[in-house]
């Protein structure tokens, strides 16, 4: 975890190279470049040199380390502008304090970099203990008195530093024999104070991989495993309402297909294919359709698919009887199939040659408009 302390930014010349040391933490979040353009047409990159620590430094001498590292640099390229077309870019690069970066700009515009000083030990326990320095703690014969138990009192000239294991396996058999009972003991295991090389290694890990670097003792991150937990639960949640869901959608789906296919008293059976918007159609008002007629054997007889729709007045008798019951309750867009019995068509006459006497006729319509 990593807090802002405040802002920090840097404006660095075209063709030149510069040796920063941060003095705190640094967070480079954007490059641009500056306000005066040296020149419009020319691809302007910004390279950092970082050093490098050995991956055997740990066992050699602190100030050793910090020599080596000044002497280990890697330059790599961060990104490039070009004036009119890519003008800034999003960084997220981390820098550590007292550690020397070597800034570079291949070309002739300037780079501005902005970011934010940050404090990145939130989360370690602080370097040594009050009125003891970095040399006391590395000292042997110091020891944090916070780790020693405080039912272990005995007077100086009782103690028996050759037979110590023994005297703990003696108190420990007498406490058996007085209670009758076993008791747990909690026991803490000081944390050896980390080297300066030790530090640094593990906040460069921290920033290299995104994560806390370990403090040399275990721990357990309650707050991720809680978080773990409260994420599984919503994702069982949601699944369980997405069943609701669907299983709700198919209920009403069926519900509605129930409502499409319908039969009139008259013997007119209206199935929707597809519900239009809008008003209904009523009697009285000019509906345009598309339609087309097939008899019960698929012969088509008749049909309009294209060109001007086939206009009348609903319910004023223009057309067959199925047509002004079928039709009427229809809305824009809305297409029906329409099963008309011989005696709401052509009855027993029929429309010579195309439609025989006595014949039902499947009606395919869509309506086009109402006014």
């Amino acid at each position: 975890m990593s807090i802002v302390i405040g802002a920090w930014g840097v404006e660095l010349e075209g063709g030149k190279t510069v040796d920063i040391c941060p003095p705190r933490d640094i967070k480079i979040t954007i490059a641009a470049l500056g306000d005066v353009i040296a020149n419009m047409n020319e691809r302007t990159t910004f390279k950092l040199g970082i050093p490098l620590l050995g991956e055997d430094d740990d066992d050699e001498d602190d100030e050793a380390n910090e020599d080596k590292e000044e002497n280990k640099t890697q330059t790599f390229a961060v990104c490039s502008l070009t004036a009119g077309k890519v003008e800034h870019a999003n960084l997220e690069l981390f820098l550590l304090q007292d550690e020397i970066y070597k800034f570079q700009v291949v070309g002739k515009n300037t780079i501005c970099l902005n970011g934010f000083y940050i404090d990145q030990n939130t989360d370690e326990p602080p370097d040594g203990f009050p009125g003891f320095s970095d040399d006391e703690d590395d000292d042997e014969d110091v020891h944090d008195l916070r780790y020693v138990s405080s039912d272990v009192e005995m007077p100086p000239d009782e103690l028996d530093m050759d037979s110590d294991a023994s005297r703990f396996e003696e108190v420990e058999e007498e406490e058996k024999v007085a209670t009758g009972a076993k008791r747990d003991r909690d026991s803490k295991e000081a944390a050896k104070p980390l080297s300066k090389a030790e530090k640094k290694k593990n906040k460069r890990q921290k920033l290299q991989d995104g994560t806390a670097a370990p403090s040399g003792a275990p721990s357990a991150d309650k707050g991720v495993e809680k978080k773990v937990e409260e994420k599984k639960k919503k994702t069982e949640e949601k699944k369980t309402e997405e069943k609701k869901t669907d299983g709700k959608k198919g209920e009403d789906k069926k519900a509605k297909a129930k409502l499409q296919e319908k039969e009139l008293p008259s013997g007119l059976k209206i199935k929707d294919a597809k519900i239009g918007t809008g008003p209904m159609a009523k009697k009285g008002q000019m509906v345009s359709m598309r339609y087309i007629g097939k008899l019960t054997n698929g012969k088509l007889f008749d049909q309009n698919t294209k060109g001007s729709p086939f206009t009348f007045r609903l319910g004023e008798g223009e057309v067959i009887k199925g047509w002004d019951e079928g039709i009427a309750g229809m809305q824009v867009g809305g297409e029906r199939i329409l099963e008309v019995p011989p005696a709401l068509a052509y009855g027993k006459r029929g429309s010579p040659p195309q439609i025989p006497s006595n014949s039902t006729l499947m009606f395919e319509v869509k309506c086009v408009s109402i006014k």
